[in-house]
């Protein structure tokens, strides 16, 4: 069984288009068979993007890592909206990154770097203002919160990790991770199930 957190999954492809719009930005994203949320934006990644841009309005220049971007809604979006960030996203889906990269391109975002890495195993920069991260749920509990101790190391001291994450699917022991590594956790938003969560490094 080929999974959207597999390395190279094995499902035929079956490319689809559609535009994801936030306030007055619109991306044309292509999606395939074998990444997560194949066709639409899926709920929980949307509330990250609307409340990490309400949260953190466009300003001063960040640094924002995407972990486990997929196809590239989270990390273009905001890179999108706000084109004096650097973005970089990541994922270990060879289908995944490759669709995009065909979305950066397609959408002519150029403060974005895409590369491959196994959760932040392969990412060298320990001074990011944000993390963020719809987690891969179904690779199981030690893989995502291997992504939320390894935010902490990647983080600049003020920075913060934000993570979209269902209740019914670990947000209680996620939320758990977060405090017991970053010594803080709040919820920014919550709806239908889903929360964020933020912890600011010290």
């Amino acid at each position: 069984m080929s999974h959207y957190y597999d390395e190279n999954p094995e499902v035929e492809s079956d490319e689809s288009l559609f535009t994801y719009s936030y306030d007055n930005h619109n991306l044309e994203l292509i999606s395939d068979a074998g990444v997560f949320s194949k066709g639409k934006i899926d709920f929980g990644s949307d509330l990250l993007v609307k409340t990490f841009l309400k949260t953190y309005p466009p300003g001063p220049t960040k640094n924002i890592i995407d972990v486990g971007c997929g196809y590239g809604p989270i990390g273009l979006m905001i890179a999108k909206v706000s084109p004096h960030h650097e973005v970089m996203m990541v994922d270990i889906n060879q289908r995944a990154l490759s669709l995009s990269r065909k979305n950066k391109k397609k959408n002519r975002i150029e403060n974005v770097e895409i590369k491959e890495s196994d959760g932040l195993s392969q990412v060298e920069n320990n001074a990011y203002d944000f993390v963020l991260t719809n987690p891969p749920i179904r690779a199981g509990k030690t893989v995502v919160h291997s992504i939320l101790i390894d935010a902490y190391e990647k983080l600049k001291d003020g920075g913060a990790l934000c993570v979209v994450i269902q209740k019914k699917q670990g947000m209680p022991s996620a939320k758990q991770k977060m405090q017991d590594t970053f010594n803080n956790v709040e919820v920014l938003e919550k709806s239908k199930g889903y929360y964020i969560l933020r912890s600011v490094k010290g």
